[in-house]
């Protein structure tokens, strides 16, 4: 029997059947919409919208969609899939500055057509583009979705395929954004944080600032449920954690970054960042500032704490992305 379409809206559609196999409760989103509720007839595809979430405030604000391109990979025969997010008129005038986000967790997926769980990151990209700012979020190799070698390429080196992608999304950008490779900033948190400690440390000539927000350090410290299963065990693969781990890369911080630490994170533990700071002040690194989050966990509760943190951001990549720098 062929398969026979039943929804017919574009992003991202999740269902579950109803217990007489009649009906399908489809939740529905978009790029610019998060998800809402709808009724499908299974015979006929009719359907019924049963939820409208999103405020008439949020949209009437003037929000972008990215674009989802494929980045031509030059380590892998795949393309590197990414979200886009274009200022007006970009390809006039001067090159652009751009900044590319780094998704957490390793293993998340965000190039889809479907509402993103980054949502403050949404607003956040957007305000950039209405500065112009070309923004590009890609899912870097270790991202979900796009089959086992995708998920398995950084197995004994955390933070090497990763940069190599990030590398080919510059190049992207410069060949087809009308983008500056001297004004690339980068940004991320938790496994972001991560990699903008190693594509600061290990090719410091691909961005001129970064962000790293709730950050791994050293993963000899981490989640052993995690770590184990990509880099075996400290006692017995240490070679993986010191090709993976950004401590043992500090030297080759040259350019300007930010640091923002929560100090109560029930994640990555707050001692990670103290242990990187301590390495840099041996290493007589001056151009690193250090924001702590006295009462935040890994995920900020605060709005207040949220607010600081991507004034910290957007002021990083304001004083260093600009011309005449």
């Amino acid at each position: 029997m062929n398969p026979t379409a039943i929804t017919d809206k574009t992003g991202e559609n999740t269902f579950s059947l109803s217990p007489d196999e009649t009906k399908l409760l489809v939740s529905h989103s978009n790029l610019l919409r998060p998800s809402d509720l709808y009724t499908y007839t299974v015979k006929s595809g009719e359907s019924t919208r049963l939820t409208n979430t999103v405020s008439e405030e949020f949209k009437a604000m003037p929000w972008t969609a990215p674009e989802i391109v494929a980045v031509p990979s030059t380590n892998t025969d795949k393309p590197i899939y990414a979200r886009v997010y274009y200022p007006t008129d970009y390809k006039k005038g001067e090159p652009r500055k751009a900044v590319i986000f780094n998704h957490g967790a390793g293993y998340l997926q965000n190039s889809h057509k479907g509402w993103s769980g980054y949502f403050r990151e949404f607003m956040f990209h957007n305000m950039l583009a209405q500065q112009g700012y070309v923004v590009m979020d890609m899912d870097y190799r270790a991202s979900k979705g796009y089959g086992r070698d995708w998920r398995t390429a950084i197995y004994r080196q955390m933070g090497t395929p990763e940069i190599e992608d990030l590398s080919d999304g510059v190049n992207w950008l410069v060949s087809n954004a009308n983008v500056d490779r001297n004004r690339v900033g980068t940004y991320g948190g938790s496994y972001g944080g991560f990699m903008t400690f190693m594509a600061l440390f290990t090719q410091p000539d691909l961005f001129q600032a970064g962000a790293a927000l709730r950050p791994v350090s050293d993963w000899a410290h981490y989640n052993d449920g995690y770590t184990s299963n990509i880099l075996n065990r400290p006692e017995d693969d240490m070679i993986a954690y010191r090709k993976s781990s950004p401590i043992y890369f500090a030297e080759g911080l040259t350019k300007p970054l930010l640091i923002n630490a929560p100090m109560v994170d029930n994640n990555v533990f707050f001692v990670d960042v103290v242990r990187l700071v301590q390495r840099f002040i041996e290493l007589e690194k001056e151009n690193f500032e250090t924001a702590i989050y006295p009462v935040e966990p890994h995920g900020f509760v605060q709005p207040s704490s949220w607010l600081d943190e991507y004034r910290r951001i957007y002021k990083l990549f304001e004083n260093n992305l600009n011309l005449g720098i």
